[in-house]
């Protein structure tokens, strides 16, 4: 697994929102959510944002090496399935 890099539109995301995040699975990929849509799990990596924490599941490590705005999660935009387990 390679080092992860997060775009600083993320972070700053993170920082003004002042809450946790966790980069999941979706039907067409990863997808980034707040924690209180998909709570993290054990296994994740935990990246520190601020006061914050961006979690990345296990699954998705091992595809992405970048976590950008595009990942974000958008109510009503292409397929809603997030839910999968991880």
């Amino acid at each position: 697994m390679s080092e992860i890099s997060v775009d600083q539109q993320v972070l700053d995301f993170i920082k003004k929102e002042g809450k946790d995040y966790r980069v999941s699975t979706d039907c067409s990929g990863p997808v980034l959510l707040s924690t209180e849509m998909k709570p993290p799990k054990s296994s994740d990596i935990k990246i520190p944002v601020g006061k914050n924490t961006l979690y990345i599941s296990r699954v998705q490590a091992r595809y992405i090496d970048r976590v950008t705005m595009d990942m974000l999660y958008a109510p009503g935009r292409g397929v809603d399935c997030f839910i999968y387990d991880e």
